[in-house]
């Protein structure tokens, strides 16, 4: 069975994609990274992959006109590359309704979807006084944090926990459940029927 393509989409430091890094080098995983796409220059996302020895490219939206220009750009180039899967890595920007047609997309959040979406996740967790929280692996739609749910991991809020803390100890935890998911996908298939998704066997 062929190994699954990966395009990999980070703004940032990438430890999300050194996990997925690490991982493609077990041929028993079942897919590789053909490509990793940054929204800016000079990250250390991009310094990994390069030197992984993966192609990179970078499309910034102030290389263009207008937002349409910058969204048919990096649906062009994640193109080029035949993905079978997007993971948006910690890209912070938002994706064409186009792209997200074409290509599954996946993205994590640091909170136990539908709870808690947006930018500070674990904030607000704790500000709501949750005793277990977590992240949640799901394919991409129009919303923010809303589509439908590929994983979750619960992660327990402590008595002690600020919000670095408890944020470190859910990135531990994301990145666990983000390689396991994918190679789960690459290697057994995955259907999405309205909200529900399935991986595996009963994929079909």
């Amino acid at each position: 069975m062929p190994e699954a393509r990966l395009v990999v989409l980070v703004s940032g430091s990438g430890t999300n994609l050194q996990a997925l890094i690490d991982a493609c080098a077990d041929p028993a995983y079942g897919a590789r990274i053909a490509a990793v796409g940054a929204d800016r220059e000079d990250i250390e996302g991009l310094a990994r992959a390069e030197r992984a020895g993966i192609p990179t490219f970078v499309r910034q939206v102030s290389d263009f006109e207008t937002r349409e220009g910058w969204d048919s750009a990096v649906t062009t180039v994640v193109e080029r590359f035949e993905p079978d899967i997007v993971v948006s890595a910690g890209f912070m920007k938002l994706l064409s309704q186009d792209f997200l047609d074409r290509f599954l997309t996946l993205n994590t959040h640091p909170a136990l979807c539908p709870s808690f979406p947006g930018m500070h996740g674990p904030r607000d967790a704790l500000e709501h006084g949750v005793k277990v929280t977590g992240a949640t692996l799901f394919v991409v739609d129009a919303g923010v944090d809303t589509g439908p749910i590929v994983a979750q991991v619960p992660v327990a809020v402590e008595e002690d926990d600020d919000v670095a803390s408890l944020h470190e100890r859910i990135k531990t935890a994301e990145r666990a459940m983000l390689v396991d998911a994918v190679g789960r996908i690459a290697r057994e298939g995955v259907s999405v029927d309205g909200r529900k998704v399935r991986i595996g066997t009963s994929a079909g």
